[in-house]
């Protein structure tokens, strides 16, 4: 069951990254937001199934990655479950949509960017604690840590408020251009934890 359950968390992951760039270039902000309420769940998935495997030299660095990946999922899922409920069904005053509005750059929009914040070192921590036996595994290793680095720009930049100036003008279209990016960067990650995951283990 712990494989199974690994392998149905890689795929969820991998197939709600794949809808949010399509989502994304479609511009349909709805879908994005539910799919990216459904991402974290495979997410934690993934990372137990990952976590389950480590030898106890590693467990340290496993820990660390799934208790991340569940903070993580209380950011996002706040996130995106507020822009399903409440600023999808009430009239908000100005004030209320400067903070909720994801697409207005206020403190929801830093919520969100704190998470995947936390979701980067969770994939970092995680692909310390692998012992790859395979090239793919190697590969999922490589992409998990050096995708730890998001960490920094998704932390650090909203503190310079860059964000908070581009709500003031444009379309948005460079923020979706850099989310499609992020998600084919991410979308192999999501691949090879599903190959890993359906190997039998001898």
């Amino acid at each position: 069951m712990n494989k199974t359950l690994a392998k149905v968390g890689s795929a969820v992951t991998t197939a709600t990254v794949f809808l949010f760039a399509i989502f994304l270039i479609i511009n349909f902000s709805m879908g994005g937001y539910f799919v990216c309420l459904i991402l974290p769940i495979g997410f934690i998935m993934m990372t137990a199934g990952l976590h389950n495997e480590c030898e106890s030299d590693r467990k340290v660095a496993a820990n660390i990655g799934l208790i991340l990946a569940g903070v993580y999922a209380v950011f996002i899922m706040l996130v995106y479950f507020t822009q399903l409920t409440t600023v999808n069904n009430e009239q908000l005053n100005e004030q209320a949509s400067k903070l909720l509005k994801f697409n207005s750059f206020g403190l929801i929009f830093n919520f969100d960017m704190l998470g995947y914040g936390l979701m980067a070192l969770s994939t970092f921590f995680t692909g310390l604690a692998m012992e790859p036996k395979n090239k793919a595994d190697k590969w999922l290793r490589a992409l998990m840590m050096i995708h730890g680095v998001f960490y920094l720009s998704c932390t650090f930049m909203p503190m310079t408020g860059m964000f908070s100036k581009m709500s003031s003008g444009g379309d948005g279209l460079g923020g979706r251009l850099a989310l499609v990016a992020w998600c084919v960067y991410f979308l192999p990650i999501g691949i090879l934890a599903f190959v890993h995951f359906g190997k039998d283990k001898k």
